[in-house]
């Protein structure tokens, strides 16, 4: 049976959150394809993971029989968020831009899946391979030729860490200009929006079914 980890970020709700709209667009399509299949969801929002801890990080470097009680309370949370993504067949993303990068509580998430010698830093790491979709929302314009482009931090931190530290094959839905029907000076972008809105729905829901179809090969195989 299939396996999503599907992690929102956004600290709007669904039906006001453009990443949110558009992570649920993939689930539906994935979930289409399977039915039975499982989907482990983390709204990092509402539930945040811990940041990392002095107990936390130093434990992830030393062998499990010299940690100290604090240093095995602490890595016992960061086992259980890595194994979460060890465990699944697809990875899902919400990663809205706020003030040019990630949302902090998607930083703390990455801090703790990212370990040396496991997840990371490893010619075979625990999760290579694995696909990786990342709903990257953003209130302006940051793609190439755009006057704001080298203020672009969440597809480029990204693809480092999900794609070069982790080993992930990670594709990104990039819906922009989210803040168009909210702020009256991009009135005129509002067209500009709805289109880059539904090319990301219609996206979503390619790379879902696609998705699907890859971990149910993947299944088939195993």
């Amino acid at each position: 049976m299939a396996t999503l980890l599907h992690i929102d970020s956004s600290v709007f709700p669904q039906g006001a959150s453009s990443s949110r709209a558009v992570t649920e667009a993939f689930r539906a399509a994935w979930q289409q394809e399977h039915p039975e299949g499982t989907i482990v969801y983390r709204d990092l929002n509402s539930e945040p993971v811990p940041h990392l801890t002095t107990e936390s990080a130093t434990a992830g470097f030393a062998a499990p029989d010299t940690h100290t009680p604090e240093q095995a309370a602490a890595f016992a949370g960061r086992l259980r968020l890595i194994e979460e993504l060890e465990q699944a067949d697809a990875v899902l993303i919400g990663a809205p831009m706020y003030n040019f990068a990630i949302p902090s509580t998607l930083k703390a998430w990455l801090d703790n899946v990212i370990l040396m010698g496991r997840t990371a830093g490893a010619e075979d790491t625990s999760i290579k391979g694995k696909p990786v979709t990342v709903v990257a929302s953003r209130g302006g314009a940051y793609g190439p030729g755009t006057p704001r482009e080298g203020f672009e931090y969440v597809q480029n931190y990204l693809r480092a860490v999900l794609v070069d530290a982790l080993g992930l094959d990670a594709e990104f839905i990039v819906p922009e200009l989210t803040m168009a029907p909210q702020n009256p000076a991009m009135a005129d972008l509002v067209p500009l929006y709805e289109a880059s809105r539904a090319s990301a729905l219609e996206d979503a829901a390619t790379l879902g079914r696609r998705t699907a179809e890859r971990t149910a090969t993947a299944a088939s195989a195993a």
